[in-house]
């Protein structure tokens, strides 16, 4: 971290600045988490997890309002990698967890059109990437079809 050449510093910087609440968390990621995005997509597939655990199923106005603060935080993390395949695993990770969650994802419904949104994006993303990582994700992506 104290090695890094002041070309690298001022990226990091001028990266930070686009950001505003989430500069702490952005400047962490890029000085301690950027080279190691195995480590970096397990916590925020457990950040996902625990805030899934902390649904309220018996009100669905509450189990709304905590999915969709799962789905912000599935985007935080996305847009602090940049990178396809992390986009890619957190939003299967999502939706894996949205189906798994038991609450209603009826079509025509907010959660169900989030759930559609997710597939479709998840779709747009698989599409840019190479062949072989489209083969490595398709098995689990045609899990949630």
């Amino acid at each position: 971290m104290l090695n890094q050449s002041p070309d690298r510093l001022i990226t990091i910087c001028s990266r930070l600045a686009k950001f505003k609440v989430e500069n702490k968390e952005m400047l962490h990621y890029l000085l301690f988490q950027e080279y190691d995005q195995e480590a970096f997509i397990e916590d925020a597939k457990i950040e996902i997890d625990n805030q899934f655990e902390n649904l309220n199923r018996s009100q669905h106005h509450l189990a709304k309002k905590t999915i969709r603060k799962a789905h912000r935080t599935t985007l935080r993390y996305i847009k602090f990698s940049g990178e396809k395949t992390t986009e890619l695993s957190l939003l299967i990770h999502f939706c894996r967890k949205l189906r798994l969650s038991g609450v209603s994802l009826r079509f025509g419904s907010v959660l169900g059109n989030l759930y559609l949104r997710q597939i479709q994006r998840i779709d747009k993303v698989m599409a840019s990437l190479h062949e072989d990582y489209q083969l490595d994700f398709a098995s689990e992506v045609a899990k949630l079809k």
